[in-house]
């Protein structure tokens, strides 16, 4: 028997650097259909490491990530003699791969430098790719670091395939679209490469993960629950890279194709899903398509997904209520219309709260995004986001502190006000970094600010998450007795609050 060449993708650590009982219990849906590709079209063995997951995961907090938590985050990032480092070096050791393939994006870059050189350190002779978000939005720039020989712009399913088969044939990478690399020891940028048509062509990102996801036994089933309906958003939010990765043109994969990948995640024993489209029902005519063939194929099935405000009306939400939809993340953002409308949402903080009160008429959860510190932020604007975040009443709150990706439009015009630096340090910043301040607030007003709104996520998210676990007997029972006060301050120390 011939042994085939060995190519490890990696999706580098970030939240364990945090905390290692941190984890992002989730299966990256990027690298499955990469694998997927690998196995469909070349010789290749490949296997999968998710270095960011922990099996005795807890729950994150947006306190603990912007707070003490960070000191552990850089310390860990600087020391490659740290235990997830170690970790990442062992399970190089044991699969010796050929081609070690690195997913970035911007926040855990300089992670996945650190995978890169201890890659190189095992073995020189290994090809390091790295493909993802941040190689999208520089470009070369990630050939700076010395250990990187190869990065990918876009979607990566095609392009994989060619560069292996190129290695695999002693060909150059010259003719291969999509790709950055060095010839003659100079950074060559080669044609972009077009974007897939045909997403039904893609292999199910999941199909294979038992043979070739390290640890799968030791991951819940819940980590198998996403997936893509779509590619690509058709709005231009200006703080948003994803136009810059998947485009503005959305592409569909065919309703029935969507349900024959739910329908074998079921056969698995799952009994939700969550679709990870930027924008879930953006085409009318799809959405109802997809919702029919949800409720005749996929009966009984639960899911939840991302919509824009604008999209949010009786007829959408009942149609999706109606297919099994449970929960509906909403991105309101800010609570000023004034940042609104210049970071181009396109909706008014008041339509946003029309959207909330219709999803939870039809019983449907609601989740809600707000990001803080937009470059046009001011007090009285973060105020009113704050007001809005306590307001509305929701399952969860998804928090973040602006941040300029490298690359963006929002990135050059921090830059041109001289909030970024020419050595600006994308480890240092992300959606709930402390050092993030690229807004009108004077930096220590708005961690004092930011502080406050995050200890009050914290407590928000904690509560729901123990109403979920409550029976509607025992909150009524609470309630009868009026001990719901009493509870809460006493979940407030629980929780260090």
């Amino acid at each position: 028997m011939i042994n085939k060449k060995r190519i490890l993708l990696i999706e580098p650590p970030f939240y364990r650097l945090y905390n290692p009982n941190y984890s992002n219990t989730k299966y990256p849906l990027s690298l499955g259909y990469l694998s997927e590709a690998i196995r469909k079209d070349t010789d290749w063995q490949v296997y999968v490491y998710n270095a960011d997951f922990s099996p005795t995961s807890e729950d994150m907090k947006a306190r603990y990530l912007s707070g003490e938590g960070f000191d552990r985050y850089l310390a860990n990032l600087k020391d490659l003699t740290a235990s997830i480092w170690q970790e990442i070096r062992s399970v190089i050791l044991e699969y010796i791969p050929e081609v070690l393939g690195i997913s970035a994006k911007s926040q855990n870059f300089i992670a996945a430098c650190n995978v890169a050189k201890i890659a190189k350190q095992i073995n020189r002779e290994t090809l390091v790719i790295v493909g993802g978000p941040h190689p999208s939005l520089v470009g070369f720039e990630v050939l700076k670091c010395a250990d990187i020989d190869v990065g990918v712009m876009g979607e990566g399913e095609v392009t994989i395939v060619e560069l292996l088969q190129a290695i695999e044939s002693h060909k150059p990478f010259t003719g291969i679209k999509g790709i950055f690399h060095r010839q003659d020891n100079k950074p060559l940028e080669n044609a972009p490469r077009e974007l897939l048509n045909d997403l039904d062509s893609l292999n199910f990102p999941h199909r294979s993960a038992a043979e070739v996801l390290i640890d799968h036994k030791l991951y819940p089933a819940s980590a198998f629950q996403s997936i893509f309906a779509t590619r690509g958003c058709p709005f231009n939010c200006r703080y948003c890279g994803s136009r810059y990765i998947w485009g503005r043109r959305v592409r569909f994969r065919s309703p029935l194709n969507v349900v024959a990948e739910i329908e074998s995640l079921r056969k698995l024993g799952l009994k939700s899903i969550h679709f990870d489209d930027d924008t879930f029902g953006i085409n009318q005519k799809y959405l109802n398509e997809l919702c029919q063939a949800l409720k005749k194929y996929s009966h009984g099935l639960k899911w939840s997904c991302e919509i824009h405000v604008k999209l949010v009306n009786d007829h959408n939400i009942g149609l999706m209520k109606e297919a099994g939809c449970y929960c509906i993340s909403l991105g309101i953002e800010s609570g000023s219309n004034e940042i609104l409308n210049i970071e181009r949402k396109g909706i008014t903080i008041e339509e946003a709260i029309r959207a909330c009160n219709i999803i939870k008429r039809y019983g449907i959860e609601l989740a809600t995004f707000f990001m803080v510190g937009f470059l046009n932020e001011t007090k009285e604007t973060l105020v009113a986001t704050e007001k809005a975040m306590r307001t509305i009443k929701n399952a969860s709150i998804n928090y973040s502190i602006f941040t300029p990706y490298p690359g963006t439009e929002i990135f050059r015009l921090c830059k041109e006000k001289g909030l970024v630096s020419n050595t600006f340090d994308p480890s240092l910043y992300n959606h709930q970094s402390p050092q993030n301040c690229f807004c009108m607030i004077p930096p220590e007003k708005f961690r004092e600010m930011a502080s406050r709104i995050e200890r009050f996520v914290d407590r928000r998210n904690y509560w729901n998450r123990i109403k979920r676990n409550l029976s509607l007997e025992t909150i009524a029972k609470i309630r009868e007795l009026g001990l719901v006060e009493s509870i809460k301050k006493g979940l407030k120390r629980i929780a260090g609050r």
